[in-house]
Protein backbone atom coordinates (compact mmCIF):
# COMPACT_ATOMS: atom_id res chain seq x y z
CA UNK A 1 0.00 0.00 0.00
CA UNK A 2 2.78 2.74 0.90
CA UNK A 3 4.66 1.70 -2.58
CA UNK A 4 1.70 2.11 -4.12
CA UNK A 5 0.70 5.84 -2.87
CA UNK A 6 4.73 6.80 -2.29
CA UNK A 7 3.95 8.92 0.76
CA UNK A 8 6.76 11.82 1.44
CA UNK A 9 6.81 9.92 4.66
CA UNK A 10 5.31 7.02 6.35
CA UNK A 11 4.95 4.97 9.21
CA UNK A 12 4.39 1.18 8.91
CA UNK A 13 4.17 -1.49 12.09
CA UNK A 14 3.49 -5.14 11.59
CA UNK A 15 2.99 -7.25 14.63
CA UNK A 16 5.81 -10.19 13.05
CA UNK A 17 9.19 -8.80 14.02
CA UNK A 18 10.50 -11.10 11.38
CA UNK A 19 8.34 -8.93 8.48
CA UNK A 20 9.66 -5.77 10.00
CA UNK A 21 13.41 -7.19 9.97
CA UNK A 22 13.10 -7.81 6.57
CA UNK A 23 11.99 -4.11 5.29
CA UNK A 24 14.81 -2.68 7.30
CA UNK A 25 17.13 -4.73 5.55
CA UNK A 26 15.87 -3.69 2.15
CA UNK A 27 15.81 -0.11 3.44
CA UNK A 28 19.46 -0.68 4.41
CA UNK A 29 20.50 -2.25 1.02
CA UNK A 30 19.52 -5.87 1.49
CA UNK A 31 21.42 -8.66 -0.27
CA UNK A 32 20.83 -12.12 0.19
CA UNK A 33 23.76 -14.82 0.46
CA UNK A 34 21.96 -17.71 1.01
CA UNK A 35 21.52 -20.40 -1.88
CA UNK A 36 17.60 -20.12 -2.98
CA UNK A 37 16.38 -23.59 -4.07
CA UNK A 38 13.06 -25.04 -4.28
CA UNK A 39 13.66 -28.30 -2.89
CA UNK A 40 12.74 -29.72 0.02
CA UNK A 41 16.57 -30.30 1.66
CA UNK A 42 17.36 -26.62 1.18
CA UNK A 43 14.01 -25.25 2.55
CA UNK A 44 14.14 -27.52 5.96
CA UNK A 45 17.87 -27.08 6.19
CA UNK A 46 17.30 -23.07 6.08
CA UNK A 47 14.34 -23.54 8.31
CA UNK A 48 16.36 -25.51 11.08
CA UNK A 49 19.41 -22.28 10.25
CA UNK A 50 16.52 -19.54 10.27
CA UNK A 51 15.10 -21.28 13.74
CA UNK A 52 18.72 -21.65 15.56
CA UNK A 53 18.98 -17.23 14.95
CA UNK A 54 15.53 -16.77 16.83
CA UNK A 55 16.62 -18.84 19.79
CA UNK A 56 20.04 -17.18 19.79
CA UNK A 57 18.55 -13.59 20.11
CA UNK A 58 19.83 -12.81 16.51
CA UNK A 59 16.41 -12.47 14.66
CA UNK A 60 17.36 -8.81 13.15
CA UNK A 61 20.38 -9.87 11.29
CA UNK A 62 20.67 -9.45 7.89
CA UNK A 63 20.66 -13.59 7.79
CA UNK A 64 17.94 -13.59 9.28
CA UNK A 65 16.36 -11.22 6.98
CA UNK A 66 17.50 -13.26 4.12
CA UNK A 67 16.34 -16.74 5.97
CA UNK A 68 12.80 -15.31 6.39
CA UNK A 69 12.80 -13.93 2.47
CA UNK A 70 13.05 -17.36 1.25
CA UNK A 71 11.52 -19.19 3.86
CA UNK A 72 7.91 -17.24 3.06
CA UNK A 73 8.52 -17.63 -1.21
CA UNK A 74 9.33 -21.07 -0.55
CA UNK A 75 7.37 -22.55 1.95
CA UNK A 76 3.46 -24.34 1.42
CA UNK A 77 0.93 -21.66 -0.02
CA UNK A 78 2.92 -18.53 1.14
CA UNK A 79 2.23 -18.93 4.94
CA UNK A 80 3.54 -17.17 7.46
CA UNK A 81 3.15 -19.38 10.90
CA UNK A 82 4.55 -19.85 13.95
CA UNK A 83 4.30 -22.27 17.35
CA UNK A 84 3.20 -21.40 20.68
CA UNK A 85 6.94 -20.99 21.19
CA UNK A 86 8.04 -19.08 18.44
CA UNK A 87 9.43 -21.52 15.59
CA UNK A 88 8.71 -20.93 12.37
CA UNK A 89 7.04 -24.66 11.30
CA UNK A 90 5.04 -24.28 7.73
CA UNK A 91 6.35 -26.99 5.60
CA UNK A 92 7.57 -26.93 1.81
CA UNK A 93 5.76 -25.72 -0.67
CA UNK A 94 4.29 -27.24 -4.07
CA UNK A 95 5.22 -24.72 -6.62
CA UNK A 96 6.73 -25.70 -9.76
CA UNK A 97 9.32 -22.63 -10.13
CA UNK A 98 10.02 -19.75 -8.01
CA UNK A 99 12.14 -17.00 -9.37
CA UNK A 100 14.48 -15.94 -6.66
CA UNK A 101 15.87 -11.84 -5.96
CA UNK A 102 19.19 -11.07 -4.40
CA UNK A 103 19.68 -7.63 -5.00
CA UNK A 104 17.09 -5.23 -3.72
CA UNK A 105 18.71 -2.01 -3.73
CA UNK A 106 16.02 0.18 -5.69
CA UNK A 107 14.43 0.19 -2.14
CA UNK A 108 17.04 2.21 -0.56
CA UNK A 109 16.10 5.00 -2.03
CA UNK A 110 12.00 3.63 -1.71
CA UNK A 111 12.21 3.39 1.82
CA UNK A 112 14.18 6.78 2.35
CA UNK A 113 11.50 8.46 4.42
CA UNK A 114 9.95 4.76 5.55
CA UNK A 115 10.31 4.32 9.01
CA UNK A 116 9.50 0.58 10.14
CA UNK A 117 8.40 -0.68 13.25
CA UNK A 118 7.28 -3.83 15.29
CA UNK A 119 4.87 -2.63 18.26
CA UNK A 120 1.66 -3.34 19.72
CA UNK A 121 -0.43 -1.18 17.17
CA UNK A 122 -1.96 1.32 20.17
CA UNK A 123 1.90 2.49 21.30
CA UNK A 124 2.12 3.88 17.54
CA UNK A 125 2.93 7.83 17.85
CA UNK A 126 0.18 9.05 15.57
CA UNK A 127 -0.37 12.29 14.87
CA UNK A 128 -4.01 13.82 14.49
CA UNK A 129 -4.01 14.56 10.66
CA UNK A 130 -2.47 10.82 10.03
CA UNK A 131 -4.16 9.11 7.39
CA UNK A 132 -4.12 5.34 8.83
CA UNK A 133 -4.45 2.39 6.72
CA UNK A 134 -5.01 -0.73 8.96
CA UNK A 135 -5.09 -4.42 7.67
CA UNK A 136 -5.26 -6.81 10.59
CA UNK A 137 -5.17 -10.33 9.76
CA UNK A 138 -8.31 -11.98 8.82
CA UNK A 139 -11.47 -12.66 11.27
CA UNK A 140 -10.94 -16.49 10.42
CA UNK A 141 -9.92 -19.33 12.65
CA UNK A 142 -5.92 -19.40 11.52
CA UNK A 143 -4.62 -16.88 13.85
CA UNK A 144 -0.79 -18.15 13.94
CA UNK A 145 1.06 -15.62 11.80
CA UNK A 146 2.99 -14.16 14.83
CA UNK A 147 3.90 -15.94 18.14
CA UNK A 148 1.25 -14.23 20.24
CA UNK A 149 -1.72 -14.43 17.61
CA UNK A 150 -4.37 -12.12 16.87
CA UNK A 151 -7.47 -13.32 18.51
CA UNK A 152 -10.94 -11.75 18.70
CA UNK A 153 -10.18 -9.39 21.41
CA UNK A 154 -7.10 -8.20 19.60
CA UNK A 155 -9.51 -8.04 16.55
CA UNK A 156 -12.19 -5.25 18.85
CA UNK A 157 -9.06 -3.77 20.33
CA UNK A 158 -8.05 -2.84 17.41
CA UNK A 159 -11.18 -1.54 15.81
CA UNK A 160 -11.73 0.58 18.89
CA UNK A 161 -8.76 2.27 18.74
CA UNK A 162 -9.27 2.96 15.34
CA UNK A 163 -12.58 4.59 15.84
CA UNK A 164 -10.58 7.16 18.34
CA UNK A 165 -8.61 8.23 15.68
CA UNK A 166 -9.34 12.19 14.68
CA UNK A 167 -7.93 12.09 10.92
CA UNK A 168 -9.00 9.53 8.19
CA UNK A 169 -9.30 5.82 8.60
CA UNK A 170 -9.62 2.99 6.06
CA UNK A 171 -8.86 -1.17 7.28
CA UNK A 172 -9.83 -4.05 5.08
CA UNK A 173 -10.82 -7.31 7.12
CA UNK A 174 -12.68 -10.39 5.92
CA UNK A 175 -16.53 -9.72 6.04
CA UNK A 176 -18.16 -11.59 8.63
CA UNK A 177 -20.73 -10.98 10.72
CA UNK A 178 -19.58 -10.14 13.72
CA UNK A 179 -16.82 -7.79 11.87
CA UNK A 180 -19.55 -5.88 9.85
CA UNK A 181 -21.27 -5.24 13.06
CA UNK A 182 -18.35 -4.58 15.43
CA UNK A 183 -17.14 -1.45 12.86
CA UNK A 184 -20.80 -0.15 12.13
CA UNK A 185 -21.29 -0.20 15.81
CA UNK A 186 -17.82 2.13 15.99
CA UNK A 187 -19.47 4.52 13.19
CA UNK A 188 -17.31 3.12 10.60
CA UNK A 189 -18.92 3.38 7.03
CA UNK A 190 -19.08 0.13 4.85
CA UNK A 191 -17.93 -1.57 1.66
CA UNK A 192 -17.99 -4.78 0.63
CA UNK A 193 -15.46 -6.06 -2.21
CA UNK A 194 -14.84 -9.53 -3.60
CA UNK A 195 -10.69 -10.09 -3.48
CA UNK A 196 -8.97 -12.95 -4.81
CA UNK A 197 -7.87 -15.41 -2.30
CA UNK A 198 -3.93 -15.70 -3.58
CA UNK A 199 -2.78 -16.85 0.43
CA UNK A 200 -4.29 -19.83 2.35
CA UNK A 201 -3.90 -22.83 4.80
CA UNK A 202 -5.36 -24.99 3.03
CA UNK A 203 -4.90 -24.09 -0.93
CA UNK A 204 -8.65 -22.55 -1.34
CA UNK A 205 -8.60 -19.92 -3.56
CA UNK A 206 -12.47 -19.19 -3.80
CA UNK A 207 -12.61 -15.69 -4.17
CA UNK A 208 -13.57 -13.87 -0.67
CA UNK A 209 -15.72 -11.26 0.66
CA UNK A 210 -14.03 -8.08 2.85
CA UNK A 211 -15.02 -5.49 4.45
CA UNK A 212 -13.60 -1.67 3.52
CA UNK A 213 -14.42 -0.08 6.62
CA UNK A 214 -13.63 3.60 6.45
CA UNK A 215 -13.95 6.71 9.32
CA UNK A 216 -13.60 10.24 8.25
CA UNK A 217 -12.85 9.68 4.62
CA UNK A 218 -15.10 9.75 1.57
CA UNK A 219 -15.59 6.37 -0.33
CA UNK A 220 -17.32 6.17 -4.26
CA UNK A 221 -19.40 3.14 -3.43
CA UNK A 222 -19.43 2.88 -7.23
CA UNK A 223 -15.94 2.70 -8.19
CA UNK A 224 -14.76 0.71 -5.51
CA UNK A 225 -14.15 -2.38 -7.07
CA UNK A 226 -12.73 -5.16 -7.12
CA UNK A 227 -9.68 -5.51 -4.11
CA UNK A 228 -6.73 -6.75 -6.17
CA UNK A 229 -4.22 -7.17 -3.45
CA UNK A 230 -2.09 -9.65 -1.28
CA UNK A 231 -2.88 -10.48 2.12
CA UNK A 232 -0.52 -9.39 5.13
CA UNK A 233 0.22 -13.43 5.68
CA UNK A 234 0.91 -13.28 1.98
CA UNK A 235 4.33 -13.87 0.12
CA UNK A 236 6.80 -10.87 0.19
Amino acid sequence: MALGLMPERALLNDVSPHVINVYRWLKRGLTVTIPMKNDAETYYAHRVRFNALLIAGDSDTAEAAGLFLYLNRTGYNGLCRFNSRGGFNVPFGRYKKIEYRTEFLEYTSAFERFEFTNTDFEDLPLQPDDFVYADPPYDVEFTSYSMGGFDWDAQQRAARWLSKHPGPVVLSNQWTDRIVELYKDLGFDIVGLTAPRLISCTGDRTPAKEVLATRNISVDRANAGPAVRQRRAGRI
